[in-house]
């Protein structure tokens, strides 16, 4: 969901300070489309000078996380207001100020956990196949295709990379040693709520997944 949020830095310890306020919205974006900064800012709120300093600010706290200690992706960032001081902003006061307004801003836009899906290939011999179908949706996978390549029965499914711990190993074991697998990376979907809650637990982090 859409969120907006204000990042603020304000230090005073004798002599100069630093000062700078960044307010922010995020938007969510498609998976895998990556990570958008748009500058908004109109009349000279923030003078473009500092404007890379939030960026950068946003930018980190990305990478650090906001929900378990996992990095944001796929999100857009809008700088559209702010303030300045004469003396005491710097571009060390607005790079906090758009890592705080970016760490506000995404605990209100509610986040959720991806998880990585993998895609494979199993290749059994054909009295293994509704063994290996039932195995790989026990593991929350989804079949994609079946099919016979010579004397094996083929299987290309989907599956979270959770789920494939020690999978080589396993198929083994249900196949007799007949049965083999490849796998390669696919893509990021939204984890199930349960799993959500207990990475955000097993993170020291309460759970606010819906």
């Amino acid at each position: 969901m859409t969120a907006k949020a204000e990042g603020k830095y304000k230090k005073q310890s004798g002599g100069r300070g630093q000062f700078g306020v960044a307010w922010l919205r995020l938007e969510p974006r498609e998976t895998g489309a990556g990570f958008e900064f748009a500058n908004e800012i109109v009349g000279g709120s923030i003078p473009s000078k500092f404007i890379p300093a939030v960026e950068k600010g946003v930018l980190e706290r990305m990478g650090r996380g906001v929900l378990a200690g996992f990095p944001v992706v796929d999100v857009l960032v809008a700088l559209y207001d702010g303030k300045v001081h004469a003396v005491d902003s710097s571009e060390m006061a607005f790079k906090m100020a758009g890592s705080l307004g970016f760490k506000e801003a995404a605990a209100n836009a509610k986040p959720v956990l991806l998880e990585p899906f993998y895609s494979i290939t199993v290749r059994v011999p054909g009295e293994f196949l509704g063994d290996v179908m039932s195995d790989i949706s026990s593991r929350r996978g989804k079949i994609r295709e079946t099919g016979q390549e010579g004397r094996y029965q083929v299987v290309k499914a989907q599956v979270p990379l959770a789920e494939l711990y020690m999978y080589s190993t396993h198929l083994r074991s249900i196949t007799g040693g007949r049965g083999y697998c490849e796998q390669e990376f696919s893509h990021y979907e939204q984890a199930p709520p349960d799993v959500q809650a207990k990475v955000v637990a097993e993170a020291g982090q309460p759970a606010e997944v819906e």
